[in-house]
């Protein structure tokens, strides 16, 4: 399987690649958090199997935090699957231009993330993980790429 750090510096890439800024590591984290919901969600499986964990912002990787540094990984990575590839390109496109804050403030909206939460005061980070069990009934709430459907064509009618 793949792992978080290959995602994320892949993910880097492609920020800098459609914006030409550096990507801040509290975006980095939230756009992982989606990049796995949304793998959920249109594959059924993770995109990898490390953890995050409910910190007041929103979910952190440690296995990132440990070695991201002024917006680079800083540990040898690898090529992640062109599928994923496409997964992650359409939450850099869907996410990618909201601010930190902003994709905090939706992280926080997701299960996963409120039951990791649960028992912290408001300013505490947590050490619990969020669950994978958690987040994937956060992904049976979305179906992925909708909002381009409705971008190009307006709304999706199943009848």
């Amino acid at each position: 399987m793949t792992r978080i750090i290959d995602v994320a510096a892949y993910i880097i890439r492609q920020y800098n690649a459609v914006t030409g800024e550096i990507l801040d590591e509290m975006k980095l984290h939230k756009l992982l958090y989606f990049t796995q919901r949304e793998t959920i969600a249109a594959t059924g499986e993770p995109a990898f199997n490390e953890v995050f964990e409910g910190w007041k912002y929103g979910p952190v990787s440690r296995a990132v935090r440990d070695v991201c540094f002024e917006g680079k990984i800083t540990v040898p990575t690898k090529e992640i699957p062109e599928e994923l590839k496409y997964i992650v390109n359409n939450v850099v496109f869907e996410y990618g231009l909201l601010d930190s804050w902003k994709l905090s403030e939706l992280s926080h909206k997701d299960s996963s993330w409120q039951n990791a939460r649960k028992g912290l005061n408001p300013d505490e980070n947590g050490e619990v993980p969020l669950s994978l069990y958690d987040i994937r009934a956060d992904a049976a709430k979305i179906r992925p790429y909708d909002h381009v459907w409705d971008m190009y064509y307006g709304e999706f009618d199943e009848a």
